[in-house]
C-alpha cells in the first residue's frame, strides 16, 4: 500500500492501493484500464509489470519516463512488453451518485516480479508498505477511505496469497459496487446493498 501526499486533492494522508486515471497514452493498449493500472503501479510503486523486467529494466524505463517518453514509448524502447495477463481484476468500486468527484475504480491483484525492488514516486507518493489486509485494517496509523476499507475486509479472511489468487481466478463475473450515502437519525452514512 500506499501512502497519499497530505496535500493531495484527494483522500490526503490516507493510505491507498496504486492507482490513478486512464490517460492518452494507455489507450495505445488493447487493454487500456489494464494498461492504466500498470502504468500506475510503475509510477507511484516503481513496480513494472513486464515480460522479464527486473530492475535493470525498471531504471532504463524510469530514465525515459524522465526524458519526457510516454510510458508505452519508454517500454518499447527497453525492448519490453507489458504483463497485462498478470494483473487479475477482483473488485470494481463506482463512486456514489451523490459525490461531486465520482470514480469508477478496478482493484487488481498481480505478483511482484522477481528482481524488482520497491521505488515509489516523490510527491505522489509519502510512503509505502507490505502488509497483510488484516494488519492494514487493525492498524490504528492507517488511514482508509471507504473503499479502500471495504476490499481489504473483502479479501482478510483468505489464508494465504496462494488462496486469494484461486480466488480471483475464479471469479466469473465481477459485481459492480456503488454504494448509496443515506441520511439517517445518526447522520449521513454509506450504504452498499
Amino acid at each position: 500500500m500506499v501512502q497519499r501526499p497530505g496535500g493531495a486533492d484527494f483522500a490526503p494522508n490516507a493510505w491507498v492501493f496504486p492507482g490513478g486515471t486512464v490517460i492518452e497514452d494507455d489507450r495505445s493498449f488493447d487493454d487500456e484500464l489494464r494498461a492504466a493500472a500498470t502504468r500506475e503501479l510503475f509510477e507511484e510503486a516503481g513496480i513494472l509489470l513486464a515480460s522479464g523486467a527486473r530492475e535493470a529494466e525498471c531504471r532504463r524505463v524510469r530514465r525515459e519516463v524522465a526524458r519526457g517518453a510516454a510510458f508505452g514509448e519508454a517500454l518499447r524502447k527497453a525492448g519490453l512488453k507489458p504483463a497485462h495477463q498478470e494483473l487479475l481484476l477482483f473488485a470494481r468500486w463506482v463512486t456514489p451518485a451523490q459525490v461531486r468527484r465520482r470514480y469508477d475504480a478496478r482493484f487488481y491483484l498481480a505478483r511482484l516480479p522477481d528482481g524488482q525492488a520497491i521505488t515509489p514516486q516523490e510527491g505522489e507518493v509519502t510512503d509505502w508498505r507490505w502488509t497483510s489486509p488484516g494488519q492494514a485494517l487493525a492498524d490504528a496509523d492507517f488511514t482508509l477511505v471507504y473503499a479502500t476499507r471495504a476490499v481489504l475486509e473483502s479479501v482478510a479472511g483468505t489464508s494465504d496469497v496462494d488462496s486469494l489468487f484461486a480466488w480471483a481466478r475464479g471469479l466469473k463475473d465481477v459485481p459492480v459496487v456503488e454504494p448509496r450515502i443515506v441520511q439517517t437519525d445518526a447522520g449521513w452514512e454509506i450504504v452498499r446493498d
